[in-house]
């Protein structure tokens, strides 16, 4: 199973990105799927994460009211809105299946990774 990572880009602080991932065959349907992303010289950090039926997110605190997390199961695919982005933010954005149906923030409990898409964000 491959994800490919899209949507990342140089943005102005305030602005805006839509991320999407795509699963290489139909996967991942009936399995979390979320998003994490690390800054150089940092942990992987939990970003968003959504439910197999798509009615159950869990954000960081970080990003809480500002970043949306949804999905199409019929296309394996995920997305993150990105708003109000600040410099905070920059960092490459890796997509992930979950193990199971359960959500969670925790980078082992999700089996397939995407290669990332960079996330820049000027002040």
């Amino acid at each position: 199973v491959q994800l490919q990572a899209s949507g990342g880009g140089l943005v102005q602080a305030g602005g805006s990105l839509r991320l999407s991932c795509a699963a290489s065959k139909r996967t991942g349907s009936n399995n979390a799927m979320g998003w994490f992303r690390q800054a150089p010289g940092k942990d992987r950090e939990f970003v968003a994460v959504i439910s197999w039926r798509g009615n159950i997110t869990y954000y960081s605190d970080s990003v809480k009211g500002r970043f949306a997390i949804s999905r199409d199961k019929a296309k394996g695919a995920v997305y993150l809105q990105l708003s109000s982005l600040n410099p905070e933010d920059t960092a490459p954005y890796y997509c992930a299946v979950g193990r199971g149906s359960q959500v969670s923030t925790r980078p082992g409990h999700f089996a397939y990774w995407g290669q990332g898409t960079l996330v820049t964000v000027s002040s």
